[in-house]
């Protein structure tokens, strides 16, 4: 059997953020500093992104998300037998987010979380076609909920503070979800996925884990911009030529490209980097911003719901992610 994906949704918190609006917050809340104007919207080509309330959880994204593709499905959550909560963020450190989603959607099948910074829902779609592949499981809900605007810093001591917690000014909110099921034909048909793990350290969320279990300082994004794009640049291409040679492919034969976007400079390197057409990018970044590992999902159910992919074609998935990891998926709908 393969695995196809059936259906595809997104949710994005009504609130929204202007970059703007983050440099007043930074201005007001540092003793001293201020970010030059415009600073963050030049640097990133983000003009807004979401922000979930305050009695949000990130397993409310998800479940969200989920019950659109369930709805989509004409499905009630029992029709699922397994769920996997794919995100970078989580509810708690235990137990898994997976259960906390599972219970709010009503579902009662097994569950689990798998978690690789913006390459978690990528990794939970190609554990799921896995899953499927073997005989385990017939119809899988992948699901993500982000909730990075709770590891934003905002009061900035100087400039090289700002510039480390930069790349959480370009971070959003939200929740996605895939419906993925057994099938005779079609479905995903390539994937492949490298890591460089030595570069783990060039952007972290150490609060949390056993290196700082309890110690409010390390609850903020950090991380190096420039080194994390230089580390994706210095992997290369071959991991993204090689499965268009495998394939016998070009970026022309696919409908879709979703690429995981950071910001819009990247996006435009990365894309001349790999040859792909820029008609075939769904570019969600300026008005959505960094969503994590809901970027993937995000683009592919605004492709959807923008009628320029549907059943029969071929979408391909490019991740990246902090770690570092790479990694592609080919899917025919």
């Amino acid at each position: 059997m393969r695995a196809r994906i059936t259906a595809v949704a997104a949710h994005l918190p009504e609130r929204t953020v202007s970059s703007a609006e983050v440099e007043a917050r930074i201005a007001r809340e540092s003793a001293g500093y201020r970010p030059h104007p415009t600073i963050v919207e030049r640097m990133t080509g983000i003009r807004a992104r979401h922000v979930m309330r305050d009695d949000e959880q990130a397993s409310d994204l998800a479940v969200a998300a989920a019950r659109r593709v369930l709805a989509a499905r004409g499905l009630r959550p029992d029709g699922v037998d397994l769920l996997v909560f794919g995100s970078a963020s989580q509810d708690l450190v235990e137990p898994a987010t997976a259960h906390i989603v599972a219970a709010k959607l009503g579902a009662t099948c097994p569950v689990f979380d798998v978690k690789n910074a913006c390459n978690s829902f990528l990794n939970g779609l190609q554990t799921a076609e896995a899953l499927i592949r073997t005989g385990q499981h017939e119809r899988v809900l992948v699901c993500t909920g982000e909730s990075p605007s709770r590891a934003i810093r905002w009061s900035v001591r100087d400039r090289a503070q700002f510039v480390d917690a930069f790349a959480g000014y370009t971070l959003s909110d939200g929740g996605a979800a895939m419906l993925v099921e057994a099938a005779p034909d079609g479905g995903i048909f390539y994937r492949d996925f490298a890591a460089a793990s030595a570069s783990w350290q060039i952007g972290t969320l150490p609060g949390g884990g056993s290196m700082h279990p309890r110690d409010p300082e390390y609850t903020y994004f950090s991380g190096d911009g420039r080194r994390l794009k230089d580390a994706f640049l210095a992997g290369g291409t071959e991991l993204f030529t090689t499965a268009l040679e495998k394939t016998g492919l070009t970026w022309d034969d696919f409908a879709v490209v979703a690429v995981h976007q950071v910001t819009v400079p990247y996006l435009e390197v990365l894309r001349a980097a790999l040859g792909i057409p820029p008609e075939k990018l769904v570019v969600t970044l300026p008005d959505h911003g960094n969503v994590a590992s809901a970027s993937l999902p995000l683009q592919l159910a605004t492709a959807v719901a923008d009628g320029r992919c549907g059943p029969g074609d071929r979408v391909a998935l490019v991740g990246l992610a902090g770690g570092l990891s790479l990694g592609v998926l080919f899917a025919e709908l």
